[in-house]
């Protein structure tokens, strides 16, 4: 039976992934901030992804394991409502202290476990808007940078770890009806995540750190 770690698993995408994961027969392990807050019945670990220490901790408490993809699902918009003469920048920092310092450091604690298993896959959440090719129009710079951020570092870290066969796999879920995306988002969580699981399904090591889209199509850097 293989195994899936999901972070930022207790609403949204990562209970998406959880409820479809546990349907097709893996073994799910989620975490979230309050684990006794949530309805999963999967094995669940409490993990801050923006705090040092509860990194440390679940990745010492999943030494032993072998995970085969490792979903780093977590991750936060930041403010919405600024413009260039009016950023918050203290905001800014914990934003990329959230959707890049912490995936960064999931997968670096979680890194054994990961190549301890059959797949070897690190699957990274990211964003068309972190694209600077297709990423549209100006505006939300923070949120766009931190994607953009993530996007080069994991690049870089698939390149690193290719040698080991442990491969990374960034992903655009596309605008989904979430509390991100707002409810006249263009598709529904179940259709992102149905795509994304087929684009993981069908990933070789050989398209380790691509950039595609939840239907499998490449997104320009």
């Amino acid at each position: 039976m293989p195994t899936v770690l999901i972070t930022g698993a207790s609403r949204g995408l990562g209970r998406e992934f959880v409820r479809q994961y546990e349907g097709a027969g893996w073994r799910v392990i989620a975490t979230c901030r309050d684990p006794a807050g949530t309805d999963l019945t999967c094995e669940c670990h409490a993990l801050d992804v923006s705090d040092p220490v509860s990194v440390d901790a679940v990745g010492s408490a999943l030494s032993g394991e072998a995970i085969d993809v490792l979903i780093n699902n977590a991750g936060i918009y930041g403010p919405r409502d600024y413009g260039p003469d009016s950023v918050p920048y203290d905001e800014w920092e914990s934003v990329l202290r959230t959707n890049l310092l912490a995936p960064m450091r999931v997968a670096a604690a979680l890194m054994g476990s990961v190549a301890r298993s059959d797949r070897k896959l690190m699957v990274f959440l990211s964003s068309i808007m972190g694209s600077i090719g297709g990423g549209g129009g100006g505006g939300q710079y923070i949120y766009r940078s931190s994607k953009a951020a993530l996007n080069a570092a994991v690049s870089a870290l698939a390149k690193d770890i290719r040698q080991k066969d442990v491969g990374c796999l960034l992903l655009h879920p596309g605008w989904v009806q979430t509390d991100m995306g707002g409810s006249s988002a263009a598709i529904d969580a179940v259709t992102s995540v149905t795509g994304m699981r087929q684009v993981i399904e069908d990933w070789s090591i050989d398209e380790t750190g691509m950039f595609r889209d939840y239907a499998g199509e490449p997104i320009p850097w």
